[in-house]
């Protein structure tokens, strides 16, 4: 017997926890933030089609930041593991949903010619990775634990440690990012970018817990990260003007 499909109730998007486009302590949206009122453009059929990942599209290690770039040995640093569920409004999984992360590395170095950060970079450390998510909507990645890093935006800011997330729908239009922080991170509460956000719920949705019982003996601590597309835990994204995943 064929299923039939009910019909749900849209969930509207809350923007009130969303931070505004002009943030004065947070010195490139002064350059960035729109002077004029936005325009909501029809989307072409390219931005409402495709693409469609499946598995043969990845490699076994695009999931294990800690072996997929390793030449002559293993990146230096705290070995972890991040996981968790990506859910719509309604607690339903979103399955074979495209997740991609990139990080700096444990020194807090990117690996990109203009980070010119004194860190150093790590010969075995790509800092990046991606993974489906499986019928359930269930994620992991391996990775190290990203460092801190001073950026240019007061005198003595500092960057808290975060993974940057990606996650692409049914079309490239659906495209969501992110940035997951880590729990008791002194640095989360003075960041400038963090401090936008006037919502205390919002920033929460940022953080991810340690997770003992994901832990692997005498290897590496985990991190649980649930992503939520909408409703009243829906999860921050940076881009909040894009289609909905």
């Amino acid at each position: 017997m064929s299923q039939i499909w009910k019909p749900r109730e849209l969930v509207h998007r809350n923007y009130d926890s969303h931070p505004p486009a002009f943030a004065p302590g947070y010195k490139t949206s002064v350059l960035r933030s729109p002077r004029n009122a936005l325009i909501s453009l029809q989307n072409s059929l390219s931005e409402i089609t495709g693409p469609i990942f499946g598995a043969n599209d990845l490699d076994p290690l695009d999931n294990d930041l800690i072996m997929n770039y390793a030449k002559d040995g293993l990146p230096i640093g705290e070995r972890i593991i991040v996981h968790g569920y990506v859910r719509d409004g309604f607690g339903q999984p979103m399955k074979n949903t495209l997740v991609e992360v990139w990080q700096a590395n444990a020194g807090g170095r990117y690996r990109h010619k203009k980070d010119k950060y004194l860190a150093p970079i790590d010969p075995n450390f790509g800092g990046c990775g991606r993974v489906l998510t499986d019928e359930n909507g269930y994620y992991f990645f391996r990775t190290i634990k990203p460092g801190p890093y001073p950026w240019r935006n007061q005198a003595s800011d500092w960057r808290p440690s975060h993974i940057h997330f990606s996650l692409s729908g049914e079309s490239f239009a659906q495209r969501l990012i992110t940035q997951m922080y880590f729990e008791g991170d002194p640095l989360i509460k003075q960041c400038p970018i963090v401090k936008t956000i006037n919502n205390d719920d919002a920033v929460r949705t940022l953080i991810a817990e340690l997770d003992t019982h994901a832990a692997i003996p005498l290897d590496c601590l985990a991190y649980r990260f649930d992503l939520v597309l909408r409703g009243q835990r829906a999860t921050l994204f940076e881009n909040r003007t894009q289609g909905a995943v």
